[in-house]
């Protein structure tokens, strides 16, 4: 974890603590990749939160390697938990409407987010160019659980994601 990062999600945590509120959501410095809106708390666009790949890098990185059907061997997948990306917003729903670049849509249950629950950047450590799945890629991991391995959660993985709509 970088130095920034560390005091950050430190001085969080000692906010948390003390009730203060958190620290507001940064502006994106590049261009943004990522919007996030419906019902959220916190904002950085108007009425939306909206990420540039460094905003997401910030987040706590976590991966995985599994199975997919989209790659004929086990792939790694790097990047923030669902569930940390929904902290960030503040997000207060129960669905997620989730949208691709092609205009690709699907629901994907907020309570998805308590398992490992990837919004990838990183695909076997490398970005994800948009002819390749990326930038970004929702990701269970498959292998953790046989119930996973279903036609459901194939499509609520989602690839070139662009936005996330809280309902």
């Amino acid at each position: 974890m970088k130095t920034r990062q560390f005091l950050r999600a430190g001085l969080l945590s000692v906010l948390g603590l003390v009730g203060l509120p958190a620290l507001a959501l940064d502006t994106p410095k590049e261009r943004p990749i990522l919007t996030v809106s419906g019902k959220i708390g916190e904002k950085n666009a108007g009425d939306v939160a909206r990420f540039d790949m460094k905003m997401l890098e910030a987040l706590p990185q976590h991966s995985f390697t599994t199975r997919t059907p989209w790659y004929d061997k086990p792939v790694k997948f790097t990047g923030p938990l669902l569930s940390d990306l929904l902290a960030a917003v503040k997000a207060s729903g129960t669905t997620l409407s989730a949208v691709a670049i092609n205009d690709y849509k699907i629901s994907i249950p907020i309570a998805d987010a308590q398992q490992p629950l990837i919004v990838a950047r990183l695909l076997d450590d490398k970005p994800m160019p948009v002819r390749e799945k990326g930038p970004l890629f929702v990701v269970y991991n498959f292998d953790a659980k046989a119930e996973l391995r279903t036609s459901v959660f194939y499509e609520r993985s989602i690839w070139q994601l662009k936005a996330l709509d809280v309902q």
